[in-house]
């Protein structure tokens, strides 16, 4: 028998949830230029949580010397085929400089060249050493006033009436005790969704990937849930990486200048083409026409190059660095084979995420969106998700000069049904089903049919109908499943929330009825490009019912709720 939840009241002029890379640059943000309250609610420990948990070797969006902000628009909008957000692009490009500037202040080393000039790796990228990278970040955000963080909490829903947000509603993950939220302002800073589909390296290291395992969704989902619109999430992300140790390839690509090539040692990557997508559709294809295993081209590099490397890696992905030494061969005595990830949707690589405006608030007011779990701004990076938590705290601050409205009874009878629905899971035993094999079963549906790993990621409108019907029925068991303790608990809203997303997911790949973006939209009902489909896929959802809506680009114009 579960204890008794004790049940907390937190009223806060801001709420951040998450406290990943957008949302302690929001915290921060606020601090130094207001004095509002806010209150960071992190399921882990911001110290080390979100995709910096680990480090990082390079800013990979930066306007370097020659460079404008308007190029970075160019670039990031060729490589996803024109479906982005022109006006959000432009925004965020204009703030990276000033963010990685400030990040230097804070502690962060880049390093230069012997004229006192940032080390650029490519047209857009600096080099770092940044292994420390969140724990500055998070230092500052515990230094900063007015500031409160909830280490070890999970929001779970939003708190909103009349298509405006109030507060949210979470538990901790270490003790029994339940959350109840009232805010002025939301910042959803979640990061994206992993674990939807079967990794390449399943069973007891099915959560070994390229993204955090602990981004589940959980922001898309309460966003779905209560009725916020949805954008894009059919540019799926896929990773080129490193075999087995699942280490960025551009550290190598972009060092070094390595091509990919084949089994043969032909190169092979102008074929197919220079995008993001392109690099992982060239390498499916060379192995499907028996040419892999397939390779990034190091052999023959430097020995100071070697080193460059190995340090590089150390930085973010030691593995790889072991992987080496273990070996017995550098870099440049062997090539380094690469393969793809499971599919992920990520606003940070791809459009995917919230639809925002150029304040980065949500179609829900006073709900706001930044980094990974913001869409429409593709190949943001880390400094994009600085730019967009200080673009969406500004405009928060400005928000809260504003007359406050009130709360209703009905947020309160809201927030009381999250937390029944808290007390039935937990006084629940788990029948036929465990939460691990719903989530196995989910990520078989997903990699079987709706272009996983198993299919070269193509898929089928039959097998996209399918998955929706298996995932529907998952859906229904995930509703009769329990959890002993508040850390299963957590795990069960995982579980669901990665189900909503797939849900989402399959929709949308369904409603996109070409192929943009070879590999991450492999559709091979409609495998050309198809000009009517130059239009955003959005949905929303209206009492449990998901719509979809195809919505006019935004170009050169800016975008804001009211065109739509």
């Amino acid at each position: 028998m579960s204890k008794p939840l004790q049940v907390k009241q937190i009223d806060t002029d801001v709420l951040i949830i998450g406290g990943g890379t957008a949302g302690c640059y929001a915290a921060l943000t606020i601090s130094r230029n207001s004095d509002a309250s806010v209150l960071v609610a992190e399921k882990a420990n911001i110290k080390r949580s979100g995709c910096l948990a680990a480090g990082v070797n390079a800013i990979n969006a930066y306007i370097v010397k020659g460079r404008k902000p308007q190029d970075y628009v160019d670039y990031a909008t060729k490589d996803a085929a024109g479906i982005v957000r022109n006006d959000l692009l432009l925004t965020a490009a204009e703030e990276f400089n000033n963010v990685t500037a400030d990040m230097e202040s804070l502690g962060l080393v880049i390093l230069k060249d012997e004229n006192g000039d940032y080390v650029a790796r490519g047209n857009r990228n600096i080099k770092i050493n940044g292994e420390n990278f969140k724990p500055l970040l998070a230092d500052a955000v515990y230094k900063s006033k007015k500031v409160d963080v909830l280490n070890y909490v999970n929001i779970t829903d939003l708190l909103t009436e009349n298509g405006r947000v109030y507060g949210a509603v979470g538990f901790s993950i270490m003790e029994e005790t339940a959350y109840v939220i009232h805010a002025k302002a939301v910042l959803i800073a979640t990061g994206g969704a992993a674990g939807l589909y079967k990794p390449n390296n399943p069973g007891f290291s099915r959560h070994k990937m390229w993204y955090p395992p602990f981004n589940t969704g959980a922001g898309y989902a309460m966003g779905i849930r209560c009725g916020a619109e949805m954008t894009t999430f059919e540019m799926r992300f896929i990773a080129l990486r490193c075999k087995d140790t699942i280490a960025p390839t551009g550290t190598i690509a972009q060092g070094v200048q390595a091509k990919q090539v084949n089994s043969k040692g032909e190169v092979y990557e102008h074929i197919y083409g220079l995008t993001t997508s392109q690099r992982v559709y060239g390498t499916v294809r060379e192995n499907q026409l028996g040419h892999g295993p397939c390779y990034l081209q190091t052999s023959g590099i430097t020995s100071e190059q070697d080193q460059d490397l190995l340090k590089a890696y150390l930085n973010m992905a030691p593995s790889q660095t072991l992987k080496w030494i273990e070996s017995g061969k550098m870099p440049g005595e062997q090539d380094v084979e690469i393969q793809g990830t499971e599919p992920y949707i990520v606003g940070g690589h791809t459009a995917s995420g919230f639809w925002v405006d150029t304040k980065r608030e949500t179609t829900i007011h006073g709900l706001y969106a930044a980094g990974d779990v913001a869409g429409g701004c593709p190949q943001k990076y880390v400094t994009g998700a600085l730019a967009e938590g200080k673009i969406a705290s500004l405009a928060i601050i400005e928000q809260l000069k504003a007359a406050s409205v009130e709360q209703t009874s009905t947020i309160e009878d809201q927030a009381q049904a999250v937390l029944n629905d808290y007390k039935k899971i937990r006084s629940t035993q788990n029948g036929l089903f465990t939460i691990d094999d719903l989530e196995e079963a989910m990520q078989k549906v997903m990699d079987e049919y709706a272009g996983g790993i198993a299919s070269n990621y193509q898929f089928n409108e039959k097998q996209l109908k399918l998955a929706e019907e298996k995932i529907a029925r998952l859906s229904e068991l995930a509703e009769q499943i329990g959890a002993e303790d508040m850390h299963e608990l957590l795990f069960a809203y995982e579980l669901k929330e990665r189900l909503l997303v797939c849900r989402v997911l399959i929709e949308h790949l369904k409603n996109r009825k070409e192929t943009r973006w070879h590999s991450f939209n492999e559709n091979l009902d409609h495998p050309e490009t198809d000009e009517k489909f130059e239009k955003y896929v959005n949905s929303r959802m209206e009492d449990g019912k998901l719509h979809i809506l195809f919505r006019d680009l935004v170009k050169g114009d800016t975008y804001e709720h009211t065109n739509s």
